[in-house]
């Protein structure tokens, strides 16, 4: 499902103009991404928990050269479905 696909289903079950739920899912979307920035753990009822960890670095292999690349510590969004 795209970005697209919720607003028009969000449209559709409110029974409100498809601009308003864009703004709606929008919102929804931009609160949701702000929290992970700040490392909050977001959880939806029904939907699942995310949360960003961090990923150490490491050394990586160049598939093509197979010379030895380093990588970079990051962060990574994790997501665990509901009741797990």
């Amino acid at each position: 499902m795209t970005k697209a696909d919720l607003i028009e289903e969000v449209s559709r079950a409110v029974a409100i103009p498809r601009k308003d739920s864009e703004l709606i899912v929008d919102a929804i979307l931009d609160t949701i991404g702000r929290a992970l920035r700040r490392a909050d753990k977001v959880e939806v009822g029904g939907f699942g928990r995310f949360r960003m960890r961090p990923r150490r670095s490491r050394v990586g292999r160049n598939p093509k050269t197979c010379a030895s690349v380093e990588v970079p510590a990051k962060k990574m969004l994790t997501s665990r479905p509901p009741g797990s």
